[in-house]
């Protein structure tokens, strides 16, 4: 799995979410961060826990060149999560869509 193209990808979640005005100036209160609920669900609106969550602890391992997930599946949360009415929904989606596809267990 390349670094370079799952930085690329985190990168592309910003982008669309700072086009569509959900980049977000101000972190949420130090205590949103200590959930224990996937997603951060009972602490964090969807969007935030991309921000403040994934995009940085993602970074982060890449570049302690830790070990990644083998694999993991946001999109479909966000899916459910996000109306379809939000903004930038569907461009969210497609490139939730392709970082999800970097982690892909193969076929067997």
């Amino acid at each position: 799995m390349s670094t370079h193209i799952i930085i690329q990808r985190l990168q592309q979640v910003e982008a669309v979410m700072r086009e569509h005005d959900h980049w977000q100036l101000n972190a949420p209160d130090a205590a949103a961060f200590n959930s224990d609920q996937p997603f951060c669900l009972d602490t964090m609106a969807p969007l935030e826990w991309l921000q403040w969550v994934l995009i940085p602890r993602l970074s982060a391992l890449i570049a302690a060149d830790a070990p990644l997930p083998a694999s993991f599946a946001v999109a479909p949360y966000y899916e459910v999560a996000l109306p379809p009415a939000t903004s930038g929904y569907a461009d969210l989606l497609a490139t939730l869509r392709q970082l999800d596809a970097l982690f892909a267990e193969p076929a067997r």
